[in-house]
């Protein structure tokens, strides 16, 4: 995309990023990874411009030396945007010191799995069944997830920063 930008996720952005985080992940407030709870609507985050127009999303959280990724989401898929943003995440999470950049994906988000090891991201851990626990704490995540696969695990993937 020609006229794509990325700035940082500030509150002229937050009213956008919420509506998107809840459409796209059945509750901005209520995002799980690992047996976590986290709200979205709080984190830090990229926001992927398109001639001044949101068109992506990324939301992380910092813990000590490492960087996890909690959402990111591309309204227009192939253009180059979900690239970007994970770029800044890079850029953000070395500048805060981390020597790993992560995050977590499910076992049917086939897209995600090619998408994040195109872009140097490897497999760092299973979870299997992870998702029972998860739904104990957000109840909304659905039995059967993307082309009708059971949404039973979570898969960590990693880039190492240094």
């Amino acid at each position: 995309m020609a006229g794509l930008s990325i700035v940082a996720l500030d509150e002229q952005q937050r009213p956008w990023a919420n509506e998107l985080l809840a459409a796209e992940w059945g509750a901005a407030d209520r995002i799980v990874t690992r047996g976590r709870v986290y709200d979205a609507t709080a984190l830090p985050g990229f926001v992927a411009l398109d001639q001044g127009r949101p068109v992506g999303l990324l939301t992380y959280r910092l813990e000590g030396d490492e960087c996890e990724i909690i959402s990111l989401n591309s309204l227009a898929e192939g253009q180059g945007i979900g690239t970007a943003l994970l770029a800044a995440a890079q850029e953000a999470a070395r500048a805060a010191g981390c020597w790993r950049l992560w995050l977590i994906t499910t076992n049917d988000n086939l897209a995600a799995l090619r998408f994040y090891q195109r872009r140097g991201f490897t497999l760092a851990a299973l979870y299997p069944n992870s998702l029972e626990e998860s739904r104990r704490l957000k109840p909304q995540i659905p039995l059967i997830g993307l082309d009708g696969i059971p949404l039973r695990d979570e898969i960590e993937l990693e880039m190492r920063l240094i």
